[in-house]
């Protein structure tokens, strides 16, 4: 990757042989989806960045917006709107006209991968990216990652080891620069179906990162 890497991946990224791989077979079989690494979306002066797995191929790489047109999404952005961090309806859909307020939110990996699962490679051929967002964010207090694959994307790019910090729901750990990390199992339908997350368990990090944002 070279040294000067940009915030959003390019749409023809060529950095994961295996994504663009599958990209290109889903544009193929749908090309009226969006199938193209996914943009962060959200304000630019955001206080709290989440950060996901990676896109659904049924949602954001559909429709070219994270968590959009999932399970996954519903929950997300029903919490957001619920704690102040958007404002509007939403609709799945990236015109919808959902707003966030001081709230952005991106994907540690940005293509979608087979199977929801990208490898420690891609993930880390990701990181630049990753890097470019937080450091793009002048007024970032607060990172959420959801999953264990975005604690340790996130860690790595904060130059943390990860032995030293261990993933778990709830969990909250101070990140050089001052900006603090907060845990929570993904809002995944999987998640949410075997009660491994609730809504009230995901409604309690948020109190604890708007708590922390009002201290």
């Amino acid at each position: 990757m070279p040294p000067s890497v940009p915030a959003e991946a390019p749409l023809d990224c060529p950095l994961c042989p295996r994504l663009v791989a599958y990209r290109r077979d889903n544009d193929v079989a749908h090309p009226d989806w969006f199938n193209a690494p996914v943009p962060s979306f959200g304000d630019e002066r955001a206080r709290l960045l989440i950060v996901g797995l990676a896109p659904g191929v049924q949602g954001a790489n559909r429709t070219g917006r994270p968590f959009t047109g999932d399970y996954a999404g519903d929950l997300l952005y029903g919490t957001l709107m619920e704690f102040g961090f958007a404002k509007g309806t939403y609709d799945a859909r990236p015109d919808d006209g959902l707003e966030l307020k001081r709230a952005m939110i991106t994907n540690a990996v940005r293509c979608v991968p087979p199977q929801n699962k990208p490898t420690p490679a891609e993930a880390k051929n990701c990181l630049g990216f990753l890097k470019a967002r937080i450091a793009a964010l002048p007024d970032l207090k607060v990172i959420l990652a959801l999953g264990r694959i975005a604690h340790d994307a996130v860690l790595s790019a904060h130059g943390v080891r990860k032995a030293s910090a261990a993933f778990g729901h709830g969990a909250a750990y101070e990140l050089p620069g001052g900006v603090r990390l907060f845990d929570s199992y993904h809002c995944s339908r999987y998640n949410t179906n075997t009660r491994r997350l609730t809504p009230e368990m995901f409604h309690g990090v948020f109190r604890d990162i708007t708590s922390f944002l009002e201290s």
